[in-house]
């Protein structure tokens, strides 16, 4: 795995790029056919801790700054809003392309996105952000165009 994760490094930018997206802003796309199984893209960014994620969010809404956040466990958080990679634009899908899964290199912990099946040259990267659910109030519209869209994202 280790070996995997330090050719992503290297490769990545190759593979995708950052363009308009139908489902929401901007998206990132691939440049080149992507296998199965393979990695995509690391989620990178400022590592913090769980409980600084809600002062963080409140700061960027106040900024108007769009807030990207991607939890790793229980403790830990990535926020790429301001240092992250084009990893931060994958935008969700109820039928995604990818998946994501946090692996341990060297000590380390890092947010990776998997190929789910083969996916072809300009096609939109996605993956299921599996939000937990919230009441009726709460409810974020989705945007994918899956046919079996869950029509929310919580």
């Amino acid at each position: 795995m280790a070996m995997r994760f330090r050719h992503l490094k290297r490769t990545s930018k190759e593979a995708v790029g950052v363009y308009r997206s139908a489902i929401h802003g901007r998206g990132l796309f691939c440049k080149r056919t992507i296998d199965a199984g393979e990695m995509v893209i690391e989620y990178s960014g400022i590592v913090i801790r769980s409980v600084l994620t809600d002062k963080r969010e409140k700061y960027y809404d106040g900024k108007g700054i769009g807030c990207y956040m991607f939890r790793i466990d229980d403790f830990d958080v990535v926020d790429a809003t301001m240092h992250g990679n084009a990893a931060r634009f994958i935008n969700h899908s109820c039928e995604p392309n990818c998946y994501s899964r946090v692996i341990h290199v060297e000590g380390q912990k890092h947010i990776v996105i998997f190929a789910l099946r083969r996916i072809f040259r300009g096609e939109e990267l996605t993956y299921d952000y599996k939000f937990p659910i919230e009441d009726a109030g709460s409810k974020l519209p989705c945007n994918c165009g899956a046919k079996r869209c869950r029509r929310f994202l919580n």
